[in-house]
């Protein structure tokens, strides 16, 4: 391979030439193509490699977030009288937004993995003497950026606020089916974590006589309630229970004392029971991106949030993915910076690290800005095309040399 880089340099040097008459050789023709269909093997096989530890990590990653999250949402459903099932249909509207938070990670995380292992397996070394450029490197590697810019995309305008809609409309319905939990009698219920109810009697009307609810949510207080008898209400904002002619018994945590409150009626809001509750107004994360982008006074009503809210969170999809798409671009501009070394490339890691935390930062910093004044919505790109121009700033570095790491001197 590396005698037919040689000879397609030697032709395309002498083909610049304005006064040679470049001879048609067949033999040139052929090793042409073969170098052809070579480079696209070595793209296709470095692009596949990034995908498939892509893959792995983000595998590893979800399965970490998840775990974290799935364990407060267990405690909240099944504590609440909810099934398996219930639980598993949650767990499921959640996942896209899990992804979608850690796929820019895991595509960082993949290319310093891939591009390391490949420089310490020498297949870097062996790419180099055939004369690939770092930008011939960099082509399979924006092809891997690629494809995470558009998975994070479709998560971003598709999938993730169609999950949220989907568990808000859920959570809305789970929230109502209080009422059938909290219908029996003789029974100590627990509806939601830190809730406790008991019924004595339930009349044919719905009436629940002989109410007794405690509640110890708060850790400041632990109130509990008495009452003659109580009736469930639905409202828009949730299912609420109206008691009549009851005692509430308040007890701080903090002094021992205890307030003693009679109430002839008094409304407690079952809303928060069912883990999620039931939001008043829609989340901008869960509408479409179109819709954000236009910001009209519909939209403003409709969330509660002013336009620099509505337009930055639209912006800040496309952001994302332009962000996924150059970080690994970036990793191999630093990783290409030093030459082979059995210690590996770490003094590169460490940089990488470095940079994307301060990239992140800067994304935090211009976030805030946004998200104040919809005239600065331009301002959420710039750690995305910061990526960019650093990633191919470093890679255009390492074709000039001398290299910042030492470059070609074998540890």
């Amino acid at each position: 391979m590396c005698r037919l880089a040689r000879n397609h340099r030697l032709f395309h040097r002498q083909s610049d030439n304005p006064g040679f008459d470049a001879p048609v050789n067949p033999a040139i023709k052929g090793q042409d193509r073969i170098l052809g269909g070579r480079l696209r093997l070595f793209d296709r096989y470095l692009a596949g490699q990034l995908l498939i530890y892509f893959g792995f990590f983000s595998l590893v990653l979800v399965a970490v977030y998840w775990v974290n999250r799935a364990i407060g949402l267990f405690d909240r459903l099944i504590a609440g009288g909810s099934n398996l099932v219930t639980f598993i249909e949650f767990t499921a509207l959640a996942l896209p937004n899990v992804i979608y938070a850690v796929l820019p990670v895991s595509a960082l995380v993949a290319a310093l993995y891939g591009i390391n292992r490949f420089s310490s397996d020498s297949e870097m070394i062996v790419a180099q003497t055939t004369g690939l450029s770092p930008w011939r490197l960099a082509r399979p590697v924006l092809m891997f950026g690629l494809v995470v810019g558009v998975m994070v995309s479709i998560l971003a305008h598709v999938l993730v606020p169609a999950s949220r809609a989907a568990l808000l409309e859920r959570s809305a319905e789970l929230s109502r089916d209080i009422t059938s939990r909290l219908l029996k009698e003789g029974e100590f219920l627990h509806p939601g974590t830190g809730v406790t109810v008991y019924v004595r009697e339930i009349t044919p009307q719905g009436e629940l006589l002989g109410l007794f609810l405690q509640d110890r949510r708060s850790e400041t207080m632990r109130t509990s309630y008495t009452a003659e008898r109580a009736i469930l209400v639905r409202a828009d904002t949730g299912t609420r229970l109206v008691m009549f002619d009851g005692m509430a018994q308040t007890l701080q945590t903090a002094d021992l004392s205890l307030v003693v409150t009679t109430f002839d009626d008094f409304a407690y809001d079952l809303a928060g029971l069912a883990g999620s509750g039931v939001a008043g107004r829609p989340d901008p994360r869960d509408l479409s991106t179109l819709t954000l982008l236009r910001a009209d006074r519909a939209t403003q009503s409709l969330t509660g949030e002013d336009a620099a809210k509505l337009i930055f969170e639209g912006h800040a999809r496309f952001a994302e993915a332009l962000f996924a798409f150059a970080l690994p671009l970036m990793a191999l501009g630093f990783m290409v910076l030093g030459g082979y070394s059995r210690l590996g490339l770490w003094r590169q890691i460490m940089a990488v690290v470095v940079a994307a935390i301060l990239l992140k930062m800067l994304a935090n910093v211009v976030e805030n800005a946004a998200r104040s004044d919809s005239d600065l919505w331009w301002t959420i790109y710039m750690p995305g095309l910061m990526t960019l121009a650093l990633g191919a700033g470093l890679v255009w570095r390492d074709t000039r040399g001398p290299y910042l790491f030492g470059r070609g001197a074998a540890t």
